[in-house]
């Protein structure tokens, strides 16, 4: 089933915002300044970071990839919150649990940095001067975030967000408890 990606742009909109926060954060935590944030508007792309240059390649990568962690970090963390109120078989689902399923699993998913995000470090990495750890770390980082934008194409972003939201904390929970 083919669904635009707007319409889910627009059904995940708080993944899409904490996303470019987790861009902001990132900058925060590098001492990149920050020149513009947008942290969702009905367009392509739906959000985005203005940041002036990091001072080092490596301080670039960690804010192209920072939602990666942070969107995981959150939308895990909102899921073991949910855990409190996990329903029983046989129980109706209440309000609660919908919505915080909804919002954990939106944030899981846009954990993917974006092609925009690829391409940023892309063209950092392969500056000149960029020290050759820097392009042997970057170059396949680089790949698998177009594996993951090409994925999304077959749900891997919704696949990922299921996992982190529903899959990680029954694993967590059977390696902390049993």
């Amino acid at each position: 089933m083919f669904i635009p990606g707007i319409v889910i742009t627009v059904l995940t909109f708080p993944g899409v915002m904490v996303h470019e926060f987790a861009h902001k954060l990132a900058c925060h935590w590098t001492g990149t300044p920050v020149i513009k944030v947008c942290y969702f508007r009905f367009d392509n792309p739906a959000g985005y970071v203005i940041h002036e240059e990091p001072d080092n390649i490596w301080k670039h990568i960690l804010i192209g990839i920072g939602p990666f962690f942070v969107n995981t970090f959150l939308g895990l963390l909102l899921s073991l919150a949910l855990g409190l109120t996990a329903q029983l078989p046989g129980e109706s689902l209440n309000g609660l649990f919908i919505i915080g399923s909804w919002l954990a699993l939106s944030i899981a998913m846009h954990a993917f940095p974006s092609v925009g995000d690829a391409m940023s470090i892309w063209s950092a990495v392969w500056q000149k001067g960029t020290p050759i750890a820097a392009k042997l770390v970057g170059t396949p980082l680089v790949g698998i975030i177009f594996l993951g934008a090409f994925g999304s194409v077959f749900w891997l972003d919704l696949i990922y967000g299921m996992f982190v939201v529903f899959g990680l904390p029954s694993i967590l929970r059977s390696i902390l408890f049993s």
